[in-house]
């Protein structure tokens, strides 16, 4: 899943905000280990988060992030370095949403499908992550929503 990038004189980087390419069920097998909000917060964290990043088993990780157009953005991240658009870099922070369950028994969710709801333009608003447990739901907006919603 890993999506590089170039980088001047230079060959692959890191993955970082780079579009990831394929299906919906594209995370479909994958072990959640964890999840982080990166916030901007020059006061300290407070609120909704202004992207998620989901850290992947083997050190990969996901990144969605809210656009001006209140869709959702999903590229391959770059855990635990932040995005290239964090600046100044000193006022972002990597935290847990509030209200999110920490890893079941095992350490780990395992995905078994993901669904992209897209608007009437075909754009990406809500992105829902399936798990043996329960599903994250991530909604673009404004600011970007997560929820953890159990079966």
């Amino acid at each position: 899943m890993s999506v590089g990038r170039e980088m001047p004189g230079e060959e692959l980087g890191p993955p970082s905000g780079r579009p990831r390419h394929g299906k919906a069920d594209w995370l479909t097998g994958a072990r959640i280990t964890a999840v982080h909000g990166l916030f901007y917060r020059p006061e300290g964290r407070a609120g909704e988060p202004e992207a998620v990043e989901f850290v992947l088993d083997g050190g990969q990780s996901v990144l969605l992030t809210c656009a001006s157009d209140r869709t959702l953005n999903i590229t391959s991240g770059a855990w635990p370095g932040l995005p290239d658009w964090c600046v100044p870099a000193g006022q972002w922070q990597f935290a847990p949403p509030s209200r999110l369950p920490p890893p079941p028994y095992g350490g780990a969710w395992t995905v078994i499908g993901t669904q992209e709801r897209r608007d009437g333009h075909g754009e990406v608003h809500e992105a829902v992550i399936r798990c043996e447990d329960g599903d994250f739901v991530v909604n673009g907006g404004d600011t970007l929503s997560i929820r953890f919603v159990r079966r």
